[in-house]
């Protein structure tokens, strides 16, 4: 809606999209996502929410599961946060991911909703042997920014503030944000859509903290190596996913709660 006021929000995307990092399956998720939707709730009543984003999923998994469900829903607002999956994968296409993106892009705002995304961080900022990822995050980034600009699809820069790269906004797997990174995303998507109440706040760091240097820092990287990196190329080699056999966890749009401040 074109003042900025938003009552049917339809989140698209993958694991961070649905959450993981903020919560569990025994608790529940919550996320970015959710976060943003309570926002929306604490200015205007009576917004309702859906989550389509699975686990897992590819960029074109999002746009042949996700878009068609969430055009039925006819949004307002929407966002779309997909491709990080793709980076992973060893036969990256960095055109044939954003033209993925660039579908979703233009179909929900032919259709009148606003819609946001995001930029995605260097990871081999925060995971020292992920650093080989960085041209293909980079080359990526490029993409979603040109296909934002050709359908006026508002960019959530994330990644051009140091903060990210603080591994307390991160999830012990280092792939998916903690709680804190979820409440950071949503401030920074709010802060981009102008929405009442938000301001830049997101992109100040965090108070200094001692980090591991040395064997320390080495000795983290082999734990984190045999705790995630381990079973998830275990999963690749197996041809499974996170996602299996998972379904969206809000479906429908339903009314939402403003959570306390």
């Amino acid at each position: 809606m074109s003042d900025g006021t938003f009552l049917r929000y339809v989140a698209l995307g993958d694991s961070q999209t649905e959450g993981v990092g903020d919560g569990d399956d025994t608790v529940g998720l919550r996320g970015w996502a959710d976060r943003l939707a309570e926002s929306l709730a604490r200015e205007q009543p009576g917004v309702r929410y859906a989550n389509l984003a699975v686990r897992g999923r590819l960029a074109g998994q999002v746009r042949a599961e996700q878009l068609g469900p969430a055009l039925a829903l006819r949004p307002d607002l929407a966002t779309v946060v997909a491709g990080v999956n793709d980076v992973l994968r060893p036969r990256f296409d960095a055109d044939a991911t954003a033209g993925h993106l660039e579908a979703m892009f233009a179909a929900l705002t032919e259709q009148g909703a606003r819609v946001a995304t995001l930029t995605f961080p260097d990871v081999g900022r925060i995971t020292p042997l992920a650093r080989p990822l960085g041209p293909r995050i980079e080359a990526l980034n490029e993409r979603i920014r040109a296909a934002s600009r050709r359908h006026g699809v508002v960019v959530v820069e994330a990644s051009a503030h140091p903060v990210v790269n603080d591994p307390r906004l991160w999830s012990a797997d280092r792939l998916h944000a903690g709680p804190v990174g979820h409440a950071r995303i949503a401030a920074a998507v709010a802060h981009a859509l102008a929405l009442p109440g938000s301001d830049d706040s997101w992109t100040r760091s965090l108070p200094p903290e001692a980090r591991p240097t040395g064997l320390g820092a080495v000795t983290a990287e082999l734990r984190w190596a045999g705790s995630f990196l381990g079973p998830w190329l275990g999963r690749r080699l197996r041809g499974r996913s996170s996602g299996d056999d998972r379904r969206a966890k809000r479906p429908e749009l339903l009314p939402m709660t403003a959570a306390p401040q």
